[in-house]
């Protein structure tokens, strides 16, 4: 793409709207999760399970084979869930799902047509294709971690939780950097700085560690702030198999864990958001990391104090994504410097 012509920025305007799509998704994932609404649809139709179910027989058959889930029987059904309370969680699951279904729908006619009109700039067709295939396998991811909720447990699995968030956060970032490619008129595309890879690197680590506590429900051992019920280092962490199956494992020390790193990542934005500073125009790059971080942790700490709120919970998530959002702004500003 040459400096004298300019910008696709229509091009550019789709990535982002499916990168809109993509945090969409998440912010309904976090409900999802938090209902416990992941498991209330047992099979995976592309293109029939669009349609949700319209008559009574229809919906009763969809609850039966919800009944013969584990969650079900261990969990749900004790607690007295009826078909009312089915319709429910099964909504958000399906709105999921259907976002999942609209977004690889745009994204595909979307870049299809700029591939009928020739707008595609030179260099970026395989980067299109390989943005379609991630969204394609984070389908795959999310079916693979429902799987592992229908037999033998009355959950998914935390670490197919994990996965499924990180990739979907992965291609979310993927597509902003994409979409920011395209808007700038140097003649290359940004690099990966070493600072970039630090600041996305540390914050990675913090959203893994998030997905876990949110897999192992460790939000809910410890409802007070600074302290864990009364600790600095909380009671009840289970160190008998070892520290490294302790920090894969267990709720207290994952929690906490979850908790300090946070202020690692933040000591890590300050500093990479002052090397963004330094560049000609970046300063909304920088305040946007200031204030996603800023705003993350504040709604985390509430969540801790609230017992986790669902809809702070919810929040604390899609704050979340914002701040991949900003770090990945800021690693381009100074990518393009590079």
């Amino acid at each position: 793409m040459s400096s004298s012509h300019p910008a696709p920025r229509a091009l550019s305007n789709l990535l982002f709207f499916v990168a809109a799509l993509v945090f969409a998704m998440v912010v309904v994932g976090g409900i999802t999760r938090l209902t416990e609404s992941g498991l209330s649809i047992t099979e995976w139709k592309p293109i029939s399970g669009a349609i949700p179910p319209l008559t009574q027989a229809d919906w009763q058959h969809e609850f039966e084979l919800y009944q013969a889930t584990p969650q079900f029987r261990e969990v749900a059904g004790p607690a007295g869930m009826t078909l009312a309370g089915f319709k429910f969680i099964f909504f958000w699951e399906w709105v999921h799902r259907l976002l999942g279904r609209i977004l690889g729908l745009v994204f595909f006619v979307g870049v299809g047509w700029f591939a009928v009109k020739r707008a595609i700039p030179k260099g970026y067709g395989w980067r299109l294709a390989a943005l379609f295939v991630l969204g394609g396998l984070q389908g795959a991811v999310g079916w693979f971690m429902v799987m592992s909720g229908l037999e033998g447990r009355t959950e998914v699995s935390p670490y197919r939780l994990s996965a499924h968030l990180l990739f979907a956060l992965f291609l979310f970032a993927a597509l902003i950097w994409t979409a920011l490619d395209l808007r700038q008129r140097e003649p290359e595309p940004a690099r990966l700085t070493g600072w970039g890879i630090f600041a996305l690197g540390t914050l990675f680590i913090q959203l893994m560690l998030g997905a876990w506590v949110a897999g192992f429900r460790a939000g809910y051992v410890a409802s007070t702030w600074p302290d864990m019920n009364g600790r600095f280092v909380p009671d009840g962490i289970d160190w008998s198999h070892g520290a490294a199956f302790a920090l894969t494992h267990d709720p207290f020390l994952l929690h906490f864990v979850h908790r300090w790193w946070a202020w690692v990542v933040v000591a890590v934005l300050v500093l990479f958001a002052r090397q963004v500073k330094k560049l000609k125009g970046a300063r909304g790059a920088s305040i946007a990391i200031h204030s996603a971080f800023g705003t993350q942790i504040v709604l985390g700490i509430l969540t801790v104090l609230s017992g986790i709120a669902i809809w702070l919970a919810v929040l604390h998530q899609a704050t979340g994504a914002l701040l991949v959002a900003a770090t990945v702004w800021g690693a381009h500003e100074l990518g393009r410097a590079k």
